[in-house]
Formats: structure tokens, C-alpha cells, sequence
């Protein structure tokens, strides 16, 4: 039996048991850590929150229970849980995660993590995975608030899926390509007015057909309006896939996503 008494190696093995091997972790450790911390630290923020998961609920609640906005025939809840399904993604997708990152940026934060082990683009998928994570908790209580109000859904869900996907790819493109290129005040700006904008004029809870033509059909461009008529095509009228409000959707993700990976500014 070898007697090599080294230190920082076994008697049995010869083998180095107290030397430290410095090195990344894996890179689904590290997203997946990144990710935790990214979906802590929006929980946390009351301001993030009031947002993401005040606003929506609010909406929904007052505009169901009070008659304010002729939502045309039937429930008012069947009209507006889709539209406030796609308010919540807007929220979390764009305006929450513009603001986070814009200040991110301005603070240097950003620019630390850049020249950590993780790759940018690992940074990036933590943040996604993070937005995906607040999303499903929304969309989860919301459902419950409009299930208790009398919602009754229709359509397949997998529709519903492809709409909620094709919407978060498209606003996280966009948050990230204002948070990425404008000063984080201006992105605060930004961002809320967005918000406020595309609340009252995206078919959320002002139905499309009570603008005029000219502005409704510009309107319907919008992600916003495609994502909630598509959610709203299946889950109050039982359409298919809605194939253009998908194509509408899917212009303005590879649009805001390419252009954010093209002009993203880490500092």
C-alpha cells in the first residue's frame, strides 16, 4: 500500500481529495439558478407585482361585476377573461420586463453578469424562463378569479398555448429591445405609457368594433389586439387555431427579437 503522505493526497488513491477544481457549474445549474433568482427578485418587487398581478385582477373583477363597457351579447366575464389574460402577459412579457432590465442595465448589473460564466445568451434564457414562470402564476389566478365570476371558456387549449407563446416571444423582443437601447428612465416612461395605451386602445376591454374603421384596422395590428382576439376567438366562440392573429403574433416576434439581438446594449 502506497505510504505517500502528500498533503492534498490519499493514502488509498493518491488522488488530490482536498484540492479545489475551480470551474463553472453546468449550464442548466447556472440558468436554472439565474432564473430562480430572476423570478425572486419580481415576487418581491411590490411595484413589479402591482402591475403584473393588481392591475389585471382589478380589471377584471370591476369590469365583470359592474356594467360599464357594452361587452355585446352574453357574460361580460366570457368577453374580458381573454382580453385580461393577454394584459397579463403584456405586463409581464413587456412593460415589467423592460423596466427591470433597463435598470439593470443602468446599474451595471448587467454588465457584471455579461462577464460571469454564464453566457449572455444563458442570461437571456433565465430571464425568459422567469417571465414564463410569472405568467403560468397569473394566468392560474386569473383563471380562478374568472371562474368564480362565471367564466365559461370554450376552444382547445393548445390553441390557447400557441397564442400565449407566439404573445410572450413577441413582447419579451420588444421589452428587451427598449430596455436594451433607451436610458432606464426613458424605458420607465416608455413602457407605462405603452401600457396604458394598448390597455385602452388593444382590445382588452374596449371591444375593436367601437373605434372607427380606419383606426380599428390599424389597431388590429397590433400584439396586443392579435393576442387578444385570438384568445378570445377560442375561448368565448370556440374558434380553431386563428391563423392570422398566429401570423400577426409571429411577425412581431421575429421582428422584436431579431432587433433586440441585433441593438441590445449591455451598458
Amino acid at each position: 500500500m502506497s505510504t505517500d503522505t502528500t498533503p492534498g493526497t490519499s493514502p488509498e488513491t493518491g488522488t488530490g481529495t482536498f484540492v479545489p477544481k475551480p470551474g463553472a457549474a453546468p449550464l442548466a445549474r447556472m440558468i436554472r439558478a439565474q432564473a430562480a433568482l430572476e423570478t425572486r427578485m419580481l415576487l418581491r418587487n411590490g411595484e413589479q407585482l402591482l402591475l403584473t398581478v393588481v392591475i389585471p385582477t382589478l380589471l377584471l373583477v370591476l369590469f365583470s361585476a359592474v356594467d360599464i363597457i357594452d361587452t355585446g351579447e352574453g357574460e361580460a366575464v366570457d368577453f374580458l377573461a381573454p382580453g385580461v389574460l393577454a394584459l397579463a402577459v403584456m405586463s409581464t412579457a413587456f412593460t415589467g420586463q423592460a423596466i427591470a432590465t433597463g435598470f439593470e442595465r443602468r446599474y451595471g448589473v448587467l454588465k457584471r453578469l455579461g462577464a460571469s460564466p454564464l453566457p449572455r445568451w444563458g442570461l437571456m434564457t433565465a430571464k425568459t424562463c422567469s417571465v414564463l414562470v410569472t405568467e403560468i402564476l397569473q394566468i392560474a389566478l386569473l383563471t380562478v378569479i374568472a371562474f368564480a365570476l362565471g367564466w365559461s371558456p370554450q376552444g382547445n387549449p393548445l390553441s390557447v398555448l400557441a397564442l400565449l407563446v407566439l404573445g410572450t416571444a413577441a413582447f419579451s423582443g420588444l421589452g428587451l429591445l427598449m430596455a436594451g437601447t433607451l436610458r432606464a428612465e426613458a424605458t420607465l416612461a416608455a413602457a407605462n405609457l405603452v401600457f396604458l395605451l394598448l390597455l385602452v386602445g388593444g382590445g382588452v376591454i374596449v371591444p375593436m368594433d367601437k373605434f372607427p374603421a380606419g383606426a380599428r384596422a390599424v389597431l388590429e395590428l397590433l400584439p396586443i389586439s392579435a393576442l387578444s382576439d385570438g384568445l378570445r376567438d377560442v375561448l368565448q366562440h370556440g374558434a380553431g387555431l386563428p391563423w392570422g392573429d398566429l401570423g400577426i403574433l409571429a411577425v412581431w416576434a421575429v421582428l422584436g427579437l431579431g432587433a433586440a439581438a441585433r441593438l441590445f446594449r449591455w451598458e
